[in-house]
């Protein structure tokens, strides 16, 4: 067992390769690299929180309540959701102090030994709080005492942070729905070019969900667009693109079931999405119309620059009694086989060798890096390939990712790396693994005469830096 006084330490060589050799060339790689500014193009954190500048509160509402890697580690052993003051829609009771919760937490943190949350979080505990024990029941009190007295200070607020963090720019996520209100009210300032926005239009696209024909309501209210016709709802998201845009957006986000598109014609369009908005629709019909949509939103991309990020194959709330007790994004997502080739053909006819075109392709379903996404995005103009995603967003899941898609795809039909996360403090834990793994697969290449070092480190600028700024558009 660990006691309470068992020092917390990050090994300098972590992720590193064992060989000796191979190892002081990552050491070298990483050297150069460590420190470049945090590029940060693809994520869902609180834009609130860079508008308005306040404290975060106390540790376990920052660290355990909004983290999903968490809560579903310990649901998954048995551990309620109730117990971890995870609000239930019902409005039934849960636990609401937050030191009992973090107890909790800390009890269990040993099952995460060997994930990359541990590291992500032994990270935030020793960079970002300067905690030298490991947590533990025994320091569960001083690490939620520690951590909340730092939260209290200046020093860790949201902006304050982002500096401290170097993170030149990030991106938040918002539906197609959303006002914007906190991207408003940084308007004008130094911010407005450092906390930009993504559209991300799944609420006015997916005919499968419960809210679907209000939401076409709603774009009508905010659009002043007839959004019951189909050409009225086309220009209604051009619209609410635009608005987007003029609050830094430049890129969008699709989190289809599936990669499917498909080339209808008007009037075959006309006639679904009619079917849609009535609620008449079949499931079959529904993903139908998710894959017209996906190629009428890679047609406005060609119209107005926007970066498309396609994002498919999860499966998500997948246990209804989580669903139906604590709403959307609980944990309960799984990966899903996934198709491309054909699923993409409709939209890459239409599209695909437009030069006007930028898609950026994710998935969950890696047995698909070599067979599928590496050789589209290595014939394709319009193609690029997103990192290792959500649940592959770990070492081993990027060191697969380099292996895989490489030899077909080369470097620079990839796009860098994003961290995607709602947990902000974890965005340098993520960012440095990502460096780390890269300048590991980068030695290796070295060590093998299959790059020089000089190429290396070029290469190592252009994955930590360069290509992320140049996908997504923000030079």
């Amino acid at each position: 067992m660990v006691n309470s006084t068992t020092a917390l330490s990050l090994n300098p060589d972590r992720l590193f390769p064992a060989d000796p050799t191979v190892r002081d060339i990552a050491r070298r790689l990483y050297s150069q690299i460590k420190d470049l500014p945090i590029i940060s193009p693809h994520g869902h954190t609180d834009p609130r929180w860079f508008a308005y500048d306040e404290s975060f509160g106390n540790a376990t509402e920052l660290l355990i309540r909004p983290d999903h890697y968490v809560f579903r580690m310990l649901y998954s052993q048995g551990i309620s959701l109730e117990s971890l003051g995870i609000p239930r829609w019902d409005g039934g009771a849960v636990e609401q102090d937050p030191r009992k919760i973090w107890r909790t937490f800390a009890k269990h943190y040993y099952l995460f030994r060997g994930t990359p949350s541990r590291m992500w979080l032994d990270t935030v505990f020793h960079d970002v709080f300067g905690l030298k024990v490991q947590l533990n029941e025994q320091s569960a009190d001083h690490y939620y005492d520690h951590i909340t007295e730092q939260l209290s200070t200046a020093a860790f607020r949201p902006r304050a942070l982002m500096d401290r963090f170097n993170i030149e720019l990030i991106a938040t996520t918002e539906g197609a729905l959303d006002t914007l209100p906190h991207h408003q009210a940084i308007q004008g300032s130094p911010w407005a070019k450092r906390v930009i926005t993504s559209f991300r239009p799944d609420d006015v696209v997916d005919a499968s969900r419960e809210d679907f024909a209000d939401n076409i309501k709603q774009l009508a209210e905010l659009t002043g667009q007839d959004t019951q016709s189909w050409s009225g709802y086309l220009q209604a998201l051009r619209l609410r693109r635009e608005y987007f845009r003029s609050m830094g957006a430049t890129a969008t986000d699709h989190g289809h079931p599936t990669a499917r598109t498909a080339n209808l014609s008007t009037t075959e369009s006309e006639k679904l999405f009619a079917l849609c908005i009535a609620g008449k629709a079949d499931e079959q019909q529904q993903e139908l119309f998710r894959a017209q949509m996906l190629t009428e939103l890679a047609g406005m991309s060609v119209e107005d620059g926007m970066v498309m990020q396609i994002h498919p194959g999860a499966y998500r709330n997948h246990n209804p009694q989580v669903f139906t007790q604590f709403g959307r994004d609980k944990g309960a997502d799984l990966p899903v086989q996934t198709e491309y080739v054909q699923a993409l053909k409709p939209m890459l006819d239409k599209y695909g060798n437009n030069p006007q075109l930028n898609v950026i392709l994710f998935t969950l379903d890696e047995t698909t890096y070599a067979r599928e996404l590496a050789p589209l995005a290595g014939h394709y103009p319009s193609l690029k390939l997103g990192p290792a995603w959500w649940f592959h967003d770990s070492p081993e899941g990027m060191l697969r990712f380099r292996h895989q898609v490489t030899e077909t795809a080369g470097f620079y039909n990839t796009v860098g790396f994003n961290d995607d996360t709602r947990a902000f403090l974890s965005i340098p834990a993520r960012h440095d693994v990502a460096r780390r793994i890269d300048c590991r697969f980068l030695a290796e290449l070295i060590s093998q005469h299959r790059i020089n070092e000089d190429e290396g480190m070029e290469l190592a600028h252009d994955l930590t830096y360069r290509l992320a700024k140049k996908a997504y558009k923000l030079d």
